[in-house]
């Protein structure tokens, strides 16, 4: 499912306008991504919590010629379901 099918979703199932549904999805998103750009944890009740890790730099090696090279430390969201989520998804 991509961002256009989600707001189709919400059309059919709340009466919406196309471009109002495109809107709402369109700001869920750029909050949850704004949030995260903080460091802030984005908590959504019965569907899961989005949070910043940090990744530290490592040493890694070029797949192509085996050389060795130094991966910079960067920041990753990652996504933990809740409960409801992992029950519906394992039956």
């Amino acid at each position: 499912m991509n961002n256009a099918e989600l707001a189709e979703t919400l059309v059919t199932e709340h009466a919406m306008s196309k471009a109002d549904a495109r809107k709402a999805v369109d700001a869920l998103m750029a909050a949850i991504v704004a949030a995260a750009a903080k460091g802030e944890e984005v908590s959504l009740a019965g569907f899961g919590k989005f949070k910043v890790k940090d990744s530290p730099a490592r040493e890694g090696r070029n797949p192509a010629t085996g050389e060795a090279m130094q991966i910079a430390a960067s920041r990753k969201l990652t996504f933990t379901p809740a409960k409801a989520v992992k029950d519906a998804l394992n039956g």
